[in-house]
Order: C-alpha cells, then structure tokens, then sequence
C-alpha cells in the first residue's frame, strides 16, 4: 500500500528534505488521539521512503519538525515526540506501541471502587447534596480520577532527553497548551532555549519554561472528566498559581503557536472531521437528548471547532495577502505559511459505536447513568475509549488516511511532486 502511494507521489530515491523549519500541531480528543498516532506511523513510512539508499542512521534519525504544538492528548503525544527528537522513527515506534496496547486503566481508575469514589459520589452529590451537611467536604474534583495516567507519562516522557535534544539542534521548542479556570487565560508553556516572546492578546499568554509531567497532565485534564492542575504562572515580575485544565478550552487559535515559535510550513492534525453533518446510528432525532449527548456534543465543540475556524481565517488572510505587495505584507506583519491538515475521513464518533462494550464495566455503567446508550453516548465515549480494539482502528484510519494523501506529505517533507491540485492549502498567518 505504501509502495503505490508513493508511486502516485512521485517518489524518487534520495529526495533531499526542506529545511525551512516545520511545525506539528497535534489537537486533543482523549483516546481520539489515537488517529494521530496513525498519521505519524504513515509520515515515519513515507520518511523512510523518501530517504532510501541515504545511510540508515541519516533517514532514522532526522527529526522532520522542529517545532511541537501539542494540546490534550496531543501534548502528551507532541511531548514523546519531543523527547525523542533525536530519533524520530524511535518516538514514533514508541508511540504506536503504546497506543496500540492501551488500555483505560493505564489512564483512570476503571475499576469499581475507583469509579465509585469519584463518578458515582460525583452523581450522588448532583441529586442528593443539598440534603447532605457534610457534602462540601465530599465533593470530588471529577468524574475519573486519571492519577494511573502520572505512570504512564513517567514510562513515556524523559524531559532530560527533551532538554538534550533543544541543546543538539534536533528541536527547536515544544509548546502544550492550558487553560486556566482560574483567572480565564488561554496559556502556552513552550520549552525552548530562546525566550520567543510570543504576543499576548484576546485572554492569550505564553510563559517560556521548563515543561514538567504537571504541564501534560494539565493540557490533558478533560472538563468534569478529569481534575483540574495547579502550576505556577509569571506574569511581568510576580508569579502566582492557577488552576488549569484541557487546553482545547479557549482555545482561539491552535496553528498560532507555532507561527511564532519560526515554523515556515505546519502539518496539522486534527481529531475530529472538519465538519460533522448528520444523526448518528442509533440515536433518535426526536427524543430528548441525555447527558451523556449533550456531554458529547460539548466537548465536540471544545475539541474540534477551534482548527475549522482557524483554517477559515487563515484561508482568509491568505486572500488578503495575495493582494498586498511584499512591502505591504511586512509592514503588516503578514508572513506566508504552508500548511497541510490531515483530518479523519471518517467519524470517530460513529466507530466508537461498536466498541462500547470494550469499556471497563464500571466506566460503562457510569455512562450509562448518564444516558449513554449505542448512539446516544457514542460521542462522550470516544472521547474515554482508551481501549485498544478501539485506538488500533483509528491508528489504522490515521495510517490510511495519511497514504491516501502521500503526494501531499511527500511535497511536504521535500517540495518535490507534480503539478499541486487546485485547493492545495497555501496560508498567511499573522
């Protein structure tokens, strides 16, 4: 499959690779994520393609993006890679194995007692606490409590490597994204060894620090789903804690951070389709919708509106730009940025249908508290499938989907192939 894709794209032995600095923005979506991973797996293929007849140790080790935005699950995903960004075959390997083998308790407690403590006591305290003196001291913080995730990202994220790999010239800066409950600042912590000084407007910031596992658990801390994480953030000369939580929350611009860390060119990859039309199977149009759809529906928002938007604006000023002379362009600060999204071609939502039942049974009778039943709670559900019958469909979606593109990825990596289709995405960012 690989071999025609590349075929189609024109592939030549020995294509040399751009050097303008590329950027990776991974977008959240909890166990959605897994879809990334697919993608990555492709680009590994293609790079490995591309770079044939080259000495192995060249086409293992080049890191094909300098520059890791990561939000949600995606941070975590933008951070392995980013502790390996001496090796990028290695991150991507590592990270297909361990999506490949996920299971949910790897990432919050699925077993009943756990379930009990927080989700359960969640929904008691929604229905009975007002009759409950003492449930102000009882309030869980969340509906999960995601503290197997900490060993998990332990095993997965060297943040020495990650330091190592910025001194070497492998990296250029990793940036994950948060959101703060607690002033309503939509926050970028970038790792970088030069203070970029990236602009702050419209509830936006960026704080250059060493990034920790609290950052990821943070960017990852899905709203009522999993508890919010107190960091530190400098603002001028004083410094202050915050609570934070997913950083698709607020999130205005996700391709944003990237421009202004030097990216040139930006593959993103999104977690969702780029527009959803439709009823999904097993959900009646006239029934009341439950919680746990309207849940779905919120974090379908949250998650994936943010990157149509963006991609609209961008498409926007390119417009705009290809009017203005390249004097006008620079005294308006508009810098042209090549861009390639690679989105599912499908639903998650409508696949996570048919793997419900792989949910841990304690999780599935909380949802289903919730109202999430077949349908109904497809969407909610794909968000906490951390299930590997579930993940692996989506690795393979993301793999398909990338080799149906590989003209695309492979012009990406090294500006070669032939005649570029109509609507090529071409984009000026401010």
């Amino acid at each position: 499959m690989l071999e025609a894709a590349s075929q189609r794209a024109g592939v030549r032995d020995r294509l040399p690779l751009r050097t303008t600095p590329a950027g990776l923005i991974l977008l959240g979506g909890g166990a959605r994520a897994a879809y990334q991973v697919g993608v990555l797996k492709a680009i590994a293929a293609i790079l490995r393609d591309v770079r044939r007849g080259l000495d192995p140790s060249i086409a293992r080790g080049h890191n094909p993006f300098q520059i890791l935005v990561g939000t949600s699950a995606g941070a975590i995903n933008a951070a392995a890679l980013a502790c390996r960004a001496d090796n990028f075959q290695e991150a991507v390997a590592q990270l297909v194995h361990v999506w490949e083998n996920f299971h949910a308790a790897q990432v919050y407690r699925a077993d009943v007692l756990g379930v009990v403590r927080t989700g359960a006591r969640w929904l008691t305290l929604l229905s009975l606490g007002w009759m409950l003196r003492r449930s102000l001291r009882l309030r869980p913080r969340s509906l999960l409590d995601n503290t197997p995730l900490v060993a998990l990202l332990q095993a997965m994220i060297d943040f020495g490597r990650l330091q190592r790999a910025l001194e070497h010239g492998h990296l250029r800066a990793l940036a994950v994204t948060a959101s703060s409950y607690t002033s309503g600042r939509h926050v970028t912590f970038y790792h970088a060894l030069n203070d970029y000084q990236l602009p702050a407007k419209l509830q936006r910031m960026a704080v250059h620090t060493p990034l920790s596992l609290d950052h990821l658990l943070a960017s990852a801390a899905i709203p009522f789903v999993f508890p919010a994480v107190r960091l530190p953030v400098r603002v001028g000369g004083s410094e202050s804690a915050e609570y934070f939580g997913d950083g698709a929350m607020r999130q205005v611009a996700p391709i944003s951070p990237a421009i202004y860390l030097g990216a040139e060119r930006v593959l993103v990859i999104g977690a969702g389709q780029l527009g959803q039309p439709g009823v999904l199977a097993g959900v009646d149009p006239r029934a009341y919708p439950s919680l746990a759809q309207i849940a779905g529906h919120a974090l379908s928002s949250i998650f994936l509106d943010a990157l149509a938007t963006d991609i609209e604006r961008l498409e926007k000023m390119n417009r705009i730009a290809a009017m203005l002379s390249p004097a006008q362009q620079r005294a308006l600060n508009l810098r042209p940025v090549e861009s390639l999204v690679i989105a599912p071609s499908q639903r998650l939502d409508a696949l996570a249908i048919d793997y419900l039942g792989a949910l841990p049974t304690p999780v599935r009778a909380l949802l289903e508290v919730l109202g999430a039943h077949r349908g109904s709670g497809a969407s909610l559900a794909s968000y906490l499938l951390f299930e590997s019958a579930y993940t692996r469909v989506l690795i393979d979606l993301g793999y398909a989907d990338t080799l149906a593109r590989a003209d695309d990825v492979v012009y990406f990596l090294t500006g070669s192939r032939g005649p570029a289709p109509a609507d090529a995405p071409r984009v000026v960012v401010v």
